[in-house]
């Protein structure tokens, strides 16, 4: 297992209007990365396995709770009690404001529990934060 020498965020969300988004946010703060997006829980694992295989683990996993197929919890739950996995930091981001949705992410090992904003200028303050919290060499 390696982690990426470069920061590489796995985008994980259904909407791909929100994955864009996303990741427009995170450059428009000059955030130097890499990116792979998922549309859900199963296609993160995949990508999670695939990435231990040979190429680099990702520096962070943003992870979307509601989408079809393996849920945003489910794959939280498995990437955080797989060894392989489970020093990722991992940020839940996403349109959930219940409670429950917020105890079991942290129950889960989340690093943090974000609610989608509203505003696009909201996201890209959010993402540079994100950005000085976790990227490798960022201010």
């Amino acid at each position: 297992m390696s982690i990426a020498t470069r920061n590489l965020v796995y985008i994980v969300d259904d909407d791909p209007d929100d994955r864009q988004i996303i990741l427009d946010a995170f450059l428009e703060n000059n955030a130097e990365m890499d990116y792979v997006f998922a549309e859900d829980g199963s296609q993160l694992m995949q990508n999670l396995q695939e990435a231990d295989n040979g190429s680099d683990l990702p520096t962070l996993i943003l992870l979307d709770l509601n989408m079809p197929g393996m849920l945003g919890l489910q794959a939280l739950k498995e990437i955080k009690s797989d060894k392989r996995f489970s020093s990722i930091p991992t940020i839940v981001l996403t349109t959930s404001t219940l409670p429950m949705d917020k105890k079991l992410s942290y129950e889960y090992g989340a690093n943090c529990f974000l609610s989608k904003p509203s505003f696009y200028n909201e996201l890209v303050l959010i993402t540079k934060m994100i950005a000085r919290l976790y990227f490798k060499e960022y201010k």
